[in-house]
């Protein structure tokens, strides 16, 4: 599992035009689900990501987590985040769980953000999506299951 963790001011997902959820001050999670990844796996990766201090203090120092800062999640499930590029210049998916192992561990990872919680959206699974936003600092980390 991989997740690609943004700190935003807002953040929004759009379906063909149509909104689909929104955020305020808090993270953005790009979520791509690798063969083998588990609901487990999905809860140990919300946890470590609402955990994470990366929110700044009043010195300006990152000491603050999701949860200390009363931030929201926006959850995107992206397969692409899986991507191997080591060879030619078409990236293969082939470790990427297919959508219906992904599916249901996309969601175990944002009900895990509710539980610690954390008010979360998401996406429209398998749909092609507008995703804005505005990264906040830049802060923009690479969260791995391994």
């Amino acid at each position: 599992m991989r997740v690609v963790l943004q700190r935003v001011t807002r953040a929004s997902v759009t379906v063909h035009g149509d909104p689909v959820a929104s955020i305020g001050l808090g993270l953005l999670l790009l979520v791509g689900v690798a063969e083998g990844d588990d609901a487990a796996t999905a809860q140990r990766l919300a946890q470590k990501c609402a955990e994470m201090r990366i929110f700044s203090d009043d010195e300006g120092k990152f000491s603050r987590s999701l949860i200390d800062v009363g931030g929201e999640a926006l959850v995107v499930s992206q397969f692409t985040l899986l991507a191997d590029v080591r060879k030619g210049r078409r990236p293969s998916f082939v470790g990427a769980a297919p959508p219906e192992v992904a599916e249901p561990v996309v969601e175990a990872f944002a009900e895990s953000l509710r539980a610690l919680g954390i008010s979360t959206q998401t996406g429209r699974f398998g749909a092609h999506m507008d995703v804005d936003l505005v990264n906040h600092g830049p802060v923009t980390i690479v969260v791995d299951s391994d």
